[in-house]
């Protein structure tokens, strides 16, 4: 699962190496500080692979952090409070993701709005 909040982008995905928990992983360690911060769980970096830096939680506490991301929803633009939250690079790369999912538009939807 590819999760993009205020805080940053991080995938999370079973874990073959540590029993119960999800592997979360970033390819930069802000985006999995706050994550680290509420379930106590350290932040460890790898080498060798795409995400360099990953911590395991429960699906538990995992769900939790997502339920709290969804309450503080008090913005109308997310790419705005990107910008506002992690700064023009991180915010121009969030852009980039939503232009290329621009690509996977259906049919139904092409020719109305933003697509006509």
């Amino acid at each position: 699962m590819w999760v993009f909040t205020q805080d940053g982008f991080i995938s999370a995905v079973d874990n073959g190496y540590v029993p119960g928990k999800l592997a979360v992983r970033a390819r930069d360690k802000q985006s999995l500080q706050l994550l680290s911060t509420v379930t106590g769980e350290e932040i460890i970096k790898l080498t060798h692979t795409d995400y360099p830096y990953r911590t395991h939680v429960t699906k538990e506490q995992f769900t939790e952090f997502l339920a709290t991301h969804v309450e503080d929803i008090d913005y109308k633009n997310f790419k705005d409070r990107v910008y506002t939250s992690r700064g023009k690079d991180f915010a121009g790369a969030c852009g980039n993701v939503w232009d290329a999912m621009l690509d996977v538009t259906d049919a139904e939807a092409r020719g109305i709005g933003l697509y006509s």
